[in-house]
């Protein structure tokens, strides 16, 4: 019988909590403890599926036209976009990123808010959300975004080395959690990690993002990244003993997606996505998220699948 003991593994994943149901306070229908883990991902039947997010956007012109094409009118109609993305994708979260706040002299900080409020009518999953990555208006766009979600526990992204202060104040001050983001780098994950520990924002609350390539196009350094970042968390490394979240969407972005032939974008867009996702999976992402409506359900059935194969507890 081989034990995690033999591995070296003696920690564990740390929890954190996404989304606030009306017994915590919020609306939402569905709150999810995400972590916890002691082992590498599937080698138990009883490991958690990875949540899959559905992302959407508030200016659909700079999505992928793939996407555009695949989702019509639903793209200009966000409320309608995201309760799809719930009702009908089947997705576990909704991802909004707010493009429209990484146009040049934005100033529209009113309408920040009323899309956050508008994704949260439309749907009732829990609300992950990537805000502007200007540090001229960061403080206040995740402010208003942590007002506006006040008492959902929202995932505001993205935190970087360079500037991590603003979206830790609206996290601590809303209490949400927060994504971590560092280029494909162990000791730099830490690094980040030890720096929102630094100034107040507790492991709980944390996230974190290695960054993920495509397949092909570096995906291979952040797979390793994601490994070395769970063997060190298993090993007990508290500093990177966090959930991870990983984005699968840049396969949508690729040349041999761009340049397919037209009648077989779609699902070549679609493939190289899913195995983005599942390797994602197998490195220890505990969120994947997507943009094509069609990669959902096959994450999901070889999730499943995966999990039905899982070697039962102690055996090699």
């Amino acid at each position: 019988m081989v034990s995690d003991a033999q591995f070296g593994w003696s920690g564990t994943i740390g929890k954190v909590t996404l989304g606030a149901t009306g017994a915590d306070g919020g609306t939402r229908r569905v709150s999810y403890r995400i972590g916890g883990g002691t082992t590498l991902p599937f080698l138990e039947k009883d490991t958690p599926s990875p949540l899959i997010a559905f992302e959407v956007c508030d200016a659909p012109r700079f999505w992928s036209p793939i996407v555009r094409n695949y989702c019509g009118d639903l793209v200009n109609n966000l409320a309608e976009w995201t309760k799809t993305a719930d009702s009908t994708y089947g997705a576990d979260l909704i991802r909004l990123h707010l493009n429209s706040t990484r146009q040049r002299d934005f100033s529209d900080m009113p309408a920040v808010g009323k899309t956050v409020e508008t994704v949260l009518a439309a749907s009732s999953l829990p609300l992950i959300i990537e805000g502007s990555n200007e540090p001229k208006i960061d403080s206040e766009v995740f402010q208003r975004c942590g007002e506006s979600g006040q008492g959902e526990r929202l995932l505001l992204g993205t935190a970087e080395a360079g500037h991590y202060r603003s979206i830790a104040a609206a996290a601590l001050a809303y209490h949400h959690a927060l994504i971590a983001q560092s280029p494909i780098d162990v000791n730099l994950a830490k690094q980040l990690n030890i720096l929102l520990k630094e100034i107040g924002v507790p492991h709980d609350q944390v996230i974190i993002d290695p960054y993920t390539g495509a397949l092909g196009y570096g995906f291979e350094y952040s797979y390793s990244a994601m490994e070395r970042i769970r063997f060190a968390a298993l090993k007990g490394d508290t500093d990177l003993a966090m959930p991870i979240i990983c984005s699968a969407v840049d396969s949508l972005n690729i040349k041999e997606v761009r340049e397919a032939d037209p009648a077989f974008q779609d699902e070549i867009a679609v493939s190289w996505e899913f195995y983005t996702g599942i390797a994602a999976a197998a490195a220890g992402a505990e969120i994947i998220c997507v943009r094509h409506p069609k990669t959902i359900g096959l994450l999901r059935q070889a999730f499943a699948g995966m999990r039905t194969r899982a070697a039962p507890a102690g055996v090699p």
